[in-house]
């Protein structure tokens, strides 16, 4: 007999490595999407600027070539697939919104191809090799929760899932599902001494995210070394889903994956109910978090 008190809905999410070409990746993602939706995917999260190598790891100005519009080529080929598919998908693009305004964007396609949402990337790397504050405008539209046909979802981006004010304004807003289009991974002066300290942390901080806010946490992350061997990124993969009581679900390897998970979202009541942490939230002592840093 049916269970009808759950809420099951499917996720599917697509790792993939760069082709040679643009054209290639995107009809790479595009045979993963359908892949998901043949497993029953219902919603689709493509991994942070999906049809690109990753170009922050210089400052290059030809690269903002590759920037368009919201309802550009990229978008509108994943529209059509959604469309064939009837599926719901989360597209990760450079947007160029205005002559010298870029952002790392993410547009949120409903299984009709309506546009259902969108996020502008809030935090923006520096690093060496992650170099984005050269190519993006920090993100103004807020943290937010899209209404989608499992639910709603939070979108956030990459550097975003480090910061648990992120994650805690999203859920706040009602997201059951974060989600976060990563392009993350190992340089190769890190990787033998700390490669393994760095992958571990990672994974732990989606999992707090999920624990703390009593959510479902997905991250999407690319594959494959991207540069010299011995100066560009190798990016890890695990992508990952995991439930709120923080047991990963589901987890790739490596290599490229189409993972597809099972969420019943009935366990978000469930959980808060166990650990009712919004409830118990001194929100009448936390003005400080404003400030950049408290002087003695």
């Amino acid at each position: 007999m049916k269970d009808n008190s759950k809420q099951v809905v499917r996720l599917g999410l697509i790792q993939r490595s760069i082709r040679a070409t643009q054209d290639e990746t995107v009809e790479s993602t595009l045979k993963g999407i359908r892949e998901a939706s043949e497993q029953g995917a219902e919603f689709i999260c493509l991994q942070e600027l999906f049809a690109d190598p990753y170009f922050c790891q210089t400052e290059d100005p030809d690269a903002f070539a590759l920037a368009e519009a919201l309802d550009g080529p990229l978008v509108q080929r994943v529209r059509a697939v959604a469309i064939e598919c009837s599926v719901s998908v989360m597209v990760p693009i450079f947007e160029k919104r205005a002559p010298g305004v870029y952002h790392n964007s993410a547009v949120i396609l409903g299984p009709d191809g309506q546009r259902l949402g969108m996020y502008r990337k809030m935090h923006i790397p520096d690093d060496p090799q992650f170099m984005e504050k050269y190519y993006f405008t920090p993100g103004d539209l807020g943290f937010l929760a899209v209404e989608t046909p499992i639910g709603k979802v939070g979108p956030l981006i990459c550097w975003d899932q480090w910061y648990p004010e992120a994650a805690r304004l999203t859920a706040m807003a009602g997201a059951q599902v974060l989600l976060y289009p990563t392009a993350i991974g190992w340089l190769p002066s890190e990787k033998q001494e700390e490669g393994e300290a760095q992958l571990d942390a990672w994974k732990t901080i989606q999992r707090s995210h999920a624990i703390a806010n009593g959510v479902f946490v997905a991250a999407v992350n690319r594959v494959g070394q991207e540069g010299a061997p011995d100066s560009g990124i190798e990016f890890w993969g695990h992508s990952m889903v995991i439930d709120p009581l923080g047991r990963v679900l589901a987890e790739a390897g490596e290599e490229e994956a189409v993972l597809v998970c099972d969420l019943d979202l009935s366990l978000l009541e469930q959980t808060r109910k166990w650990w009712p942490f919004f409830r118990d939230r001194r929100i009448d002592s936390y003005e400080n978090l404003t400030q950049r840093w408290l002087e003695d």
